[in-house]
């Protein structure tokens, strides 16, 4: 009798770390877990395509619901492929995101409220955290800065997959997009990773139209006016020819004489395109508008034929 009593005296002396302690730990775990399980589902909602509207083409179906409210700047002539692309990219980093920092807030949570039921006191490991932050800050401000850097580019939609970019070294064509690093293949095919955090200025491309600018060179004793009329002639022609018509959204515009120099004198003609075209319709032009100055007689400032005459010795 005095074994039980005694047992049932230990018990009830120890009850707050056998039974309570242990339950509260329990609770705060589940409703850690549960609480995680929750925001990811939610972030999994808003980051993904209602599979009920995927069938939508074109429309706000094929847009994740966190892009709906964020300005989206794929290029308008782009293919569907593309753009879908580039969306499930852009929300996948952001949710991505969203995750880690509801995972490292409820795993904070739950370890100082575990070592508050234990009866320890956590003020010095807050002020442990926040010592521990700032030095990690002063170490790793590269890597924060490129992904602090890679969500805002992000959030703003600067570029995307498929844009025509120009980060300063790197110019190419965007082929992911990161929280840390921007991948870039050139037109030479050279793989260019770049440091979101790196990124001084973006020039891109690829978003609402671009203007194929075409510089043509003809010699001084040429009839300028003679040599603009048939310029722009021949790109009106080519501009609604089968081959630019679906690239150009405007009409051809000389302006004029841009350059004089002791040899020649250089004639700038504008075209307004659809984006990622400016390049077609630059090469088009000046072969069309060459055929041209050739069937009229407009003097080019160096010998015709000079290349395909030359010996191959």
């Amino acid at each position: 009798m005095a074994t039980y009593t005694t047992a049932f005296e230990w018990t009830e002396t120890n009850r707050e770390w056998l039974i309570e302690n242990p339950i509260r730990i329990v609770g705060y775990v589940i409703v850690a877990l549960v609480v995680r399980f929750v925001c990811n589902r939610l972030i999994d909602r808003v980051t993904r395509r209602p599979p009920g509207e995927r069938a939508e083409r074109g429309g706000k179906g094929s847009t994740p619901l966190l892009l709906r409210h964020l300005r989206d700047r794929a290029p308008s002539g782009a293919s569907r492929a593309v753009i879908n692309q580039r969306r499930s990219q852009r929300a996948r980093t952001i949710g991505s995101v969203l995750k880690s920092v509801v995972s490292i807030v409820l795993l904070t949570w739950a370890a100082l409220a575990i070592l508050s039921v234990l009866g320890v006191n956590i003020a010095p490991f807050i002020a442990s955290a926040g010592v521990i932050g700032l030095a990690i800050g002063f170490g790793a401000q590269n890597l924060v800065r490129d992904f602090v850097t890679g969500i805002f580019m992000l959030l703003e939609d600067q570029y995307g997959v498929g844009d025509v970019v120009d980060l300063g070294e790197a110019v190419g064509e965007v082929e992911s997009v990161g929280l840390r690093i921007t991948t870039v293949r050139d037109v030479d095919g050279t793989l260019w990773f770049v440091r979101n955090g790196e990124i001084a200025r973006v020039g891109n491309m690829s978003q609402e139209y671009a203007v194929a600018r075409v510089e043509l060179p003809v010699a001084l004793t040429a009839d300028v006016d003679r040599a603009q009329e048939v310029a722009l002639t021949a790109a009106h022609a080519a501009v609604e020819s089968d081959a630019l018509s679906e690239h150009v959204t405007g009409e051809p515009d000389m302006l004029g004489v841009q350059e004089l120099s002791a040899d020649q004198l250089i004639l700038r003609m504008t075209v307004t395109t659809k984006p990622n075209s400016q390049w077609k319709v630059q090469r088009t032009l000046r072969r069309e508008i060459l055929r041209a100055y050739d069937e009229h007689g407009i003097e080019l400032p160096y010998p015709r034929g000079q290349l395909l005459t030359a010996s191959p010795n």
